[in-house]
């Protein structure tokens, strides 16, 4: 009986894309937000995620913790897929909530738009089960000194 194959090992760009998926399922805030994130390509990022009543305000939609939160990590892992030796940071962001968000499926899109150095911008949307979008966010960040490799849950293959 043949064994399968074993899965590849990624390497170079994929390598770090998947460093820094494992990165974001590591960190702490994501035990309070369940999502999950993908990055399929450089300078692009997606967060799948559910609204449920538990991020609810007052007035029974989605807080704009929840869209915040998910717009500025979106932007921020398509910047940081540009980046492989140093993790960003947040430096301002801008949104625009347009569209109250209730239980279901949500997708935070993020975009690379520009820079390459030191200072980065990205974009955000989020995109509702009914494919429509509900927010959108633009963020600026910058280098900081902090080596992504010792960082706890980012580990190349």
């Amino acid at each position: 009986m043949t064994q399968p194959e074993p899965p590849p090992v990624a390497t170079g760009e994929a390598a770090h894309f998947r460093a820094l998926e494992s990165l974001y399922a590591a960190a702490p805030i994501n035990r309070l937000f369940e999502s999950a994130l993908e990055i399929p390509e450089s300078g692009v990022a997606r967060i799948r995620f559910e609204i449920d009543p538990r991020v609810y305000h007052a007035a029974g939609a989605a807080h704009g913790t929840s869209y915040f939160k998910m717009l500025d990590d979106a932007a921020f892992y398509a910047a940081n897929s540009l980046v492989t030796d140093r993790f960003l940071l947040t430096t301002a962001f801008n949104l625009l909530l347009t569209k109250p968000l209730v239980a279901g499926p949500v997708v935070a899109e993020g975009r690379w738009i520009s820079g390459q150095r030191r200072v980065f911008v990205a974009e955000a949307r989020l995109i509702d089960a009914q494919g429509d979008e509900a927010a959108r966010g633009t963020g600026t960040f910058m280098r900081s000194r902090i080596p992504l490799a010792t960082l706890p849950g980012y580990r190349l293959p």
